[in-house]
């Protein structure tokens, strides 16, 4: 089982198993995107000490969840989260138009319009 360590510093999570490092400070819990801009702006962002983040996939984001526990429903070293969707990179594969996403609500993930204002949340590969 992962261990999430947060490092309240720098307001980031590490995936200790993965060695995923996931964005966690409160921009986490207030910025919304379209598939594009979310992808973008986790591409473009310079966040401690780090200029390689990206936009999850479906698979790492979905690990961030803890479907014993409901809203939210993510791993308690996660502080800033609220309930609602985050995108993923992962474009359906059947529907183009659509990516998916997590809503952490109950920690489930689904899909919709690229074209739809979702939350944002970047991870990058640790070390």
């Amino acid at each position: 089982m992962a261990d999430f360590v947060r490092d309240d510093a720098k307001e980031v999570v590490n995936d200790t198993v993965t060695c995923l490092m996931w964005q966690d400070d409160n921009a986490s819990k207030t910025v919304m995107k379209t598939w594009q801009e979310a992808i973008d702006y986790c591409e473009d962002k310079n966040f401690a000490g780090y200029e390689d983040w990206r936009l999850p996939n479906s698979n790492e984001l979905y690990s961030i969840g803890d479907r014993s526990k409901v809203d939210p429903a993510i791993k308690d070293a996660f502080k800033n989260v609220n309930s609602f969707y985050y995108w993923s990179s992962t474009t359906h594969a059947e529907y183009h138009s659509h990516a998916w996403f997590m809503i952490f609500d109950y920690g489930y993930d689904d899909h919709n319009y690229k074209t739809e204002d979702r939350n944002v949340r970047c991870v990058r590969d640790g070390q």
